[in-house]
C-alpha cells in the first residue's frame, strides 16, 4: 500500500503543506525519561529498603520537577533553533543584497550538483533568484542544511511535559493503589510502557514494531537496573 496519493488534487495539497517536525520526537523524549527517570528512582529507593512512602513522595516529586525542567529546556533549545534560523536568514538577505552576484553563483553550484546544466540551470537560477524567501529558503538547506520551518517552542514543551508525566506516574501507579505487590507490578507496567513507545515509534521507522520495542525497553531495563543496584550498595552500607 502506497503512504500516500498521487492524484493532482492530493499532490497538490501535499506539497502545499507548509513542512514541519511535527510532535513526535518531544513525545518519545518526554515520555521514554519520565518512565526511565520516575522507575529509576522507584527501583532505587526499594533496593535501599526505604519505606513506600519515601517512594510515592519521591516520585511524585520527580514527576511534577523533573517534568517541568525537561519542558522548560526543550523550550528553550526549541527557541534557540529558532534564533538562529532567524541569524541564517538575516545573513543570506544581507548577502544577497550587498553581493548578489556571488549568491547567484552558489545557487548555480547547488542546481548543478542537482544534475542541471545549460540553459535549463541559468532559467532555473533566475526562477529561484526571481522571489527572495524561495532564494534564501534554498541556502538554508544546501548550504546550512536547516529546514527552513519554524518550530513551536511552546508546542515542543507542553508535549514534553506531557508525555513525561503520562509515562513518568505509571511505575507510581502501584504504590498509589496499594497494590499486593507493587515493586513487581510496577515492573512491569513500566516495561510494558517502554516497549509500547518502541512499538509505536516502529510506525515512523523502518525497523519492526518487535524490534523498536525490544531496543526501547532494553535502555529502560538498563536504567533500572543501574539504579537498583544503586539503590542497593547504598541500603548495605547504610545498614
Amino acid at each position: 500500500m502506497m503512504e500516500h496519493g498521487h492524484s493532482p488534487e492530493e499532490v497538490r495539497k501535499r506539497i502545499a503543506r507548509k513542512p514541519g517536525r511535527g510532535n513526535l520526537r518531544d513525545f518519545v523524549y518526554g515520555g521514554i525519561d519520565g518512565a526511565v527517570t520516575t522507575f529509576a528512582i522507584v527501583a532505587g529507593v526499594k533496593g535501599a529498603g526505604f519505606p513506600q512512602l519515601v517512594i510515592i513522595a519521591l516520585g511524585i516529586a520527580n514527576v511534577l520537577a523533573d517534568g517541568f525542567s525537561m519542558a522548560a529546556s526543550n523550550y528553550s533549545a526549541t527557541k534557540t533553533e529558532i534564533d538562529n534560523l532567524n541569524r541564517l536568514r538575516e545573513i543570506e538577505r544581507r548577502h544577497i543584497r550587498e553581493v548578489p552576484e556571488g549568491e547567484r553563483e552558489e545557487v548555480r553550484l547547488i542546481l548543478r550538483n542537482k544534475g542541471l546544466g545549460g540553459d535549463v540551470l541559468e532559467k532555473a537560477i533566475d526562477a529561484v533568484t526571481a522571489r527572495e524567501s524561495t532564494w534564501i529558503d534554498l541556502m538554508l538547506v544546501d548550504e546550512y542544511g536547516i529546514l527552513p520551518d519554524d518550530p513551536k517552542p511552546q508546542r515542543a514543551a507542553a508535549v514534553t511535559f506531557c508525555a513525561f508525566c503520562l509515562c513518568g506516574f505509571v511505575p507510581l501507579l502501584p504504590f498509589l493503589f496499594g497494590f499486593a505487590e507493587p515493586f513487581a507490578a510496577a515492573t512491569a507496567m513500566t516495561a510494558a510502557t517502554f516497549f509500547t513507545i518502541g512499538a509505536l515509534k516502529s510506525r515512523w521507522a523502518l525497523a519492526s514494531w518487535w524490534q523498536s520495542g525490544i531496543e526501547t525497553l532494553a535502555i529502560g531495563a538498563t536504567a533500572a537496573a543501574i539504579a537498583y543496584a544503586a539503590g542497593t550498595w547504598i541500603g548495605m552500607i547504610t545498614s
